[in-house]
């Protein structure tokens, strides 16, 4: 889970959720000699319900909200391995000078990008009920079909934040998963609804990454190295 690629300004609020261009190319870079593959969120609930097949170590690198770097950065780092990104669309960073714009959004599902839904306007949806949660939830669905053309097929709930009635809204919406903030590993086992995810901090590095990887049993190395 990313989200800036770039340097924070010094009027950041959140600074730990901004990862370099640099942190970020290493950190592919080490994936793949790790072995890794990037693939979409759909791939990999294709592959659970037998539809489709895998690599060897797949993963899944989403990025939350939707910032220019989006485009900027991390589609031309993937790009050179050859692997797609998933990009959480908040609709309202649509508009900001510092979102993302709707012909960069084109340009990620031209390069072979998931869109999944990040709600309306990133609101808290454990605070919300009734028309409010729908709107945020199932309207976000049907913005990004109108704009973009394509239908999302993954949630991702808005900093985290969810609750019984929230879940309920998305599977009502069509979705067919949604993915948490909570640090662990998605798997088939799980709730399709609460998916966990790893969260990538400013300053993680390749090292940081590699320790978060193996507190969840996952290789930190390329296969038969030592």
């Amino acid at each position: 889970m990313y989200h800036v690629i770039d340097e924070p300004p010094r009027s950041a609020p959140f600074p730990g959720l901004y990862v370099s261009r640099n942190e970020f190319r290493a950190q592919v870079r080490w994936l793949r000699r790790a072995g890794y593959a990037a693939v979409t969120l759909g791939r990999v609930v294709d592959a659970w319900n037998g539809l489709a097949t895998l690599p060897a170590r797949p993963i899944v690198l989403s990025f939350d909200d939707g910032y220019r770097s989006h485009v900027t950065a991390a589609l031309p780092i993937l790009a050179t391995h050859g692997w797609p990104g998933v990009l959480n669309l908040d609709l309202s960073n649509l508009a900001p000078a510092w979102g993302i714009p709707r012909a960069s959004v084109r340009r990620l599902i031209a390069a072979g990008w998931e869109i999944d839904a990040h709600s309306m306007t990133h609101a808290d949806l454990a605070a919300l009920g009734g028309s409010a949660l729908t709107r945020e939830v199932a309207g976000s669905r049907r913005a990004i079909r109108r704009l973009f053309g394509i239908t999302p097929r993954f949630f991702c709930y808005p900093a985290g934040r969810y609750d019984a009635e929230a879940v309920a809204a998305v599977e009502a919406a069509g979705f067919e998963g949604a993915t948490t903030t909570s640090f662990g590993l998605a798997s088939p086992g799980e709730g399709r609804f609460t998916l966990a995810r790893v969260r990538v901090d400013r300053g993680d590095g390749t090292a940081g990454l590699a320790r978060k990887l193996a507190a969840l049993g996952l290789p930190a190395r390329a296969a038969g190295s030592r």
